[in-house]
């Protein structure tokens, strides 16, 4: 399984664990329904991915600097990460399929090594 990673201080554990490979960086807030209702779902997509990939929840209410250092203008965000830039993301509730079809682009571009 991935790993999750709760932040407290994201951005030492996304500087320090961007090396080790590709990043899904969940932002959300508490109070956000569709932010309720898609994380289950997105853990369970990166559940399949036994670790090929790393999900990072951030709650923006919280880590606000976050939101204004990756353009957060809605929630809930996917922002895949790698070696520190931005690869994919995705804005909005989505059914799993959408974010499988996500979770395996990004991972497939891991792969190959192609970026944005």
């Amino acid at each position: 399984m991935g790993l999750r990673i709760e932040l407290t201080n994201a951005l030492v554990v996304l500087s320090s664990t961007a090396e080790d490979g590709e990043i899904e960086v969940r932002i959300s807030v508490g109070w956000c329904n569709p932010c309720r209702t898609l994380g289950p779902r997105l853990e369970s997509v990166i559940a399949e991915k036994n670790g090929k990939i790393l999900l990072a929840k951030v709650d923006i209410d919280e880590n606000t600097d976050i939101a204004l250092d990756y353009d957060v203008g809605s929630v809930p965000a996917l922002i895949a990460i790698k070696d520190g830039k931005i690869q994919e993301r995705l804005v909005g509730l989505q059914d799993t399929d959408k974010l499988r079809k996500f979770v395996d682009k990004v991972v497939a571009s891991a792969a190959t090594g192609t970026s944005k």
